[in-house]
């Protein structure tokens, strides 16, 4: 593919993620007070090819990390509920890199693209995290494989999904495996949570797993067991989905700011522009506070792009400073999807302007700025073999 044929389809796809979005906001209020399943939601990411265009890049496929993170923002400016699910899927399209053989990579992201597959899924770092879900799935020897049961928490698409993507201990040695589930799966059964404060469009439930058959194609790979023993390249499976989610925080938080313009500027604004200069105040902090959001954000983006182009040939340090970049952007972006989401809350009075707020909270709140701060620290005086670590 020449240069010119690639930034040709980029902006292609581009321009499809910006009409998608202007779908998704003409009724994003009524789909968020309802909140149901994301199956008219997947629908139409479907309709519009996003799920099989957003998978790793290949010859003639896939699309590269700068651009399909620029697709989830786009989306999730005007819904981050869609955003996280397009997020999630386009992450979880790379576990067969990170887990598994490159030909069995290849032959899955190909099918994928082919099926026009929306993948989710919850994989667990090999080292203790506040985000663990649950206790372990089991898999049991079988004569065709392996059976799996137990339960897993995963936060998007879970009734809508057409891979689910965990990772569960075999009972016959403790080996860890990363495996797929696909839909209508003798014994899978899905229970969507309700009634959340905020992503309520995300499709969150949990999996319980009743003996599942598990073949050996649905076997992506082994996940290490400790930090020590990870390889780098496999070592990004965890920052990029919360690279990813960045991009879903920050779209969520352009939103709100660009909504809450667009009523100020109608008139419907607690105080008109032209009557307050100090509102010209407040929106100059808050579009500053986007801004350097978006610029910390972006140059995670560019990093993590140059280490998945890397491959198998990445290096310890260079996953260690990427991680470091990534705890980085998670701190700037939770504090200001926080304060631009509850702020834009006194400057425009309209319905519906408070689930940006609520999406903000439910995005962040398993991901406490401490916890990024003190990685951040931690690589800074320590060095980069503690970066990895970041994630306790």
């Amino acid at each position: 593919m020449t240069p010119s044929t690639a930034d040709a389809q980029r902006r292609a796809l581009l321009r499809t993620a910006r009409d998608v979005a202007d779908d998704l906001a003409a009724d994003a209020i009524v789909r968020d007070q309802a909140g149901k399943p994301p199956t008219d939601e997947t629908a139409r990411l479907r309709e519009a090819g996003l799920p099989a265009a957003l998978t790793p890049p290949g010859p003639d496929r896939g699309t590269d990390w700068r651009t399909a993170c620029a697709v989830v923002r786009e989306i999730a400016a005007a819904d981050s509920s869609v955003g996280d699910v397009l997020a999630r899927h386009y992450v979880h399209t790379w576990s067969g890199r990170f887990y598994a053989s490159h030909q069995h990579a290849t032959a899955l992201e190909e099918e994928s693209v082919r099926e026009r597959w929306l993948w989710t899924g919850a994989v667990r770092t090999p080292w203790p995290d506040e985000d663990t879900d649950g206790g372990d799935l089991t898999l049991r020897r079988h004569s065709t494989g392996h059976l799996l049961s137990g339960r897993r928490a995963v936060h998007t698409a879970v009734a809508t999904a057409d891979q689910i993507v965990v990772d569960a201990v075999s009972a016959a040695n403790g080996d860890v495996l990363v495996v797929r589930i696909p839909p209508g799966a003798r014994g899978l059964r899905v229970e969507p949570v309700h009634d959340r404060l905020g992503q309520r469009v995300a499709g969150a439930g949990e999996v319980v797993l009743d003996r599942v058959a598990i073949t050996p194609e649905l076997v992506l790979g082994r996940r290490p067991h400790d930090e020590e023993s990870t390889a780098p390249f496999t070592a990004l499976a965890e920052p990029a989905l919360r690279l990813a989610l960045c991009h879903v925080g920050l779209g969520n938080a352009e939103g709100a700011l660009t909504e809450a313009r667009d009523l100020s500027r109608g008139g419907r604004a607690h105080r008109l522009p032209g009557e307050d200069p100090d509102l010209f105040l407040t929106y100059g902090e808050l579009a500053s506070a986007a801004q350097t959001a978006t610029a910390v954000v972006d140059r995670a983006t560019d990093v993590m792009a140059q280490a998945l182009d890397l491959g198998p040939h990445l290096d310890a340090e260079a996953a260690a400073g990427v991680a470091a970049l990534v705890a980085t952007a998670e701190a700037v972006t939770s504090k200001a999807a926080l304060r631009i989401t509850a702020r834009v809350l006194e400057l425009a009075d309209a319905p519906g302007l408070d689930r940006f707020w609520r999406n903000a909270r439910v995005l962040t709140a398993h991901r406490p700025v401490a916890h990024r701060l003190r990685s951040v620290g931690e690589h800074y005086l320590n060095g980069s073999h503690r970066a990895v670590a970041a994630f306790r």
